[in-house]
């Protein structure tokens, strides 16, 4: 990616939201906040973002070195995420689905800010990986980075404005819609993890 236009800007939003899927965070929001007051919603949701920005800005920042530092080449590092992304991708598509396999994690509400929702349903494995890929200091400069960075922030705040509007939200859609929709991210989700594995595939024999 040498310049920044329109259509690589919206394949790497697509990408994030279908990584994130912020509208599949809101069953597990709704079920993790049932027996919470309004006040104390707004302070989990924010809570929940904020911690999900700084983990994925930790791994947009730092990453790349923590693999190279491992020895791990970003090349091998972009085929295994690509298999891993497909693999999360299928199960959204064939498995629970992203709302009620995290629904069943919330045992307890405490701590509910940080776990379900900040991780794994915001900041995800696939997310992190995403995130690490789409970042690659060989390939973006300082500036697409940045760009990378701040639609992965607007996506963020996409899924703190759900989760202010949940009851409403939810009432509209409820479980099936929520499945549906993580279930068409999680087709496109896999289409770009096989992309993902075929450029590095061709990358590693050129």
């Amino acid at each position: 990616m040498n310049t920044l236009n329109l259509q690589e800007l919206l394949s790497t939003f697509v990408l994030l939201w279908a990584v994130i899927d912020p509208v599949g965070t809101l069953p597990v929001f709704i079920s993790a906040t049932k027996d919470h007051t309004d006040r104390e919603k707004r302070k989990i949701a924010g809570i929940a973002t904020l911690a999900a920005a700084g983990i994925l800005l930790f791994f947009l920042v730092v990453g790349e070195f923590l693999f190279q530092a491992m020895g791990v080449p970003l090349l091998a590092f972009q085929i295994a995420g690509g298999l891993v992304l497909f693999l999360f991708a299928l199960t959204m598509i064939f498995g629970e689905g992203k709302p009620q396999g995290e629904i069943k994690m919330c045992r307890s509400l405490h701590d509910t800010a940080i776990f379900p929702l900040a991780t794994p349903s915001i900041a995800s494995p696939g997310a992190i990986m995403a995130i690490v890929l789409l970042t690659k200091n060989s390939e973006n400069t300082l500036i697409q980075q940045s760009v990378t960075a701040m639609l992965m922030l607007l996506v963020i705040a996409t899924v703190y404005i759900i989760m202010r509007i949940a009851g409403k939200l939810y009432y509209y859609i409820g479980d099936a819609g929520a499945g549906i929709i993580s279930r068409v991210m999680g087709l496109i989700l896999a289409s770009i993890a096989a992309s993902n594995v075929l450029e590095g595939i061709k990358e590693y024999f050129s």
